[in-house]
């Protein structure tokens, strides 16, 4: 699949921000200000990040460059060599035991048997790392780096106070987000997240998927938790139990949200495997509180 790079704005958005889009993929964001320019993450391959430093070169203006890798998900990172030794890249401590995990390598080799575009990808590991939250001061602008595990556990999002804005990365999806894995916590972490973002109270939130920067995204993906929670309150036993329930009548994604027109099949696919995941967290949860109870 050929992927190209866009420099795109939306409605309302100051113009120190720009969408670097790669295609239908991903999108990455940077931000100027007056003492550096800051690109949250590199995309999915070293060509693609190239692509867009070619486009964003006049906006960089020679003012020095930081590097933010939102999470570990190909994505968002595997441009990384593109940068080495041009610009530190920071992320989240819980990043490096992503990186360090073998199923990092095993995710490459098995993305670079699909597609030729991504046997040149090294992969390559943040400079900085922090803990809890780190803010980044551009003098006109704040950038407010906060931890926002639950989609993964190294995620954060992106607050910038001065215009009440907040790239919110893979924290927010639409037309849903994906929790870590089927655990009662990370369902926890996804929706703690997902609520300290609503508290910014954002003028817009932008996501890297989906192609919105509506803060009622936020909202809609509290509402469907919330939602999958208290269907899974009414079942039984043997409903519980069963492996296809995300299949089953009242339990499918459609059940709980409205699938965009023209999505293409994969991508609904992908949704509903994300759906899946989501539904089996909250099972594992109300088995747990009952257990507790």
């Amino acid at each position: 699949m050929d992927v190209s790079v866009e420099l795109c704005s939306y409605p309302g958005l100051d113009d120190r921000i720009v969408i670097v889009r790669a295609g239908d993929e991903v999108d990455g964001v940077f931000v100027r200000t007056e003492r550096f320019d800051v690109l949250i993450d590199t995309l999915g391959t070293p060509e693609l990040c190239r692509m867009a430093l070619d486009l964003l070169e006049e906006k960089a203006a020679n003012r020095p460059l930081i590097v933010i890798n939102s999470h570990m998900d190909w994505d968002h990172f595997w441009g990384n060599a593109a940068i080495a030794g041009r610009a530190p890249i920071i992320a989240h401590a819980a990043a490096l035991d992503r990186l360090r995990d073998p199923s990092a390598q095993q995710i490459l080799r098995d993305k670079a048997s699909q597609g030729s575009r991504f046997r040149n990808v090294e992969l390559v590991g943040p400079d900085i790392t922090f803990s809890g939250s780190m803010a980044l001061n551009g003098g006109d602008l704040t950038l407010q780096l906060i931890h926002t595990p639950g989609h993964t556990p190294d995620h954060i999002a992106v607050w910038i106070p001065e215009l009440r804005i907040c790239l919110a990365v893979d924290a927010v999806e639409y037309p849903i987000p994906e929790v870590w894995s089927k655990s009662a916590e990370d369902l926890r972490l996804i929706r703690s997240s997902l609520e300290r973002i609503r508290d910014l109270d954002a003028r817009l939130v932008i996501p890297a998927h989906g192609q919105t920067s509506s803060p009622s995204t936020v909202n809609a993906n509290l509402v469907y938790f919330k939602a999958l929670a208290a269907r899974v309150d009414g079942l039984s036993e043997s409903q519980l139990e069963d492996g296809h329930l995300s299949r089953s009548s009242g339990f499918r994604l459609e059940d709980f949200v409205t699938i965009p027109a023209g999505m293409p099949v994969d991508t609904v696919t992908f949704y509903r495997d994300c759906h899946e995941t989501n539904l089996g967290a909250t099972v594992q949860a109300h088995i747990e509180k009952r257990n507790h109870a």
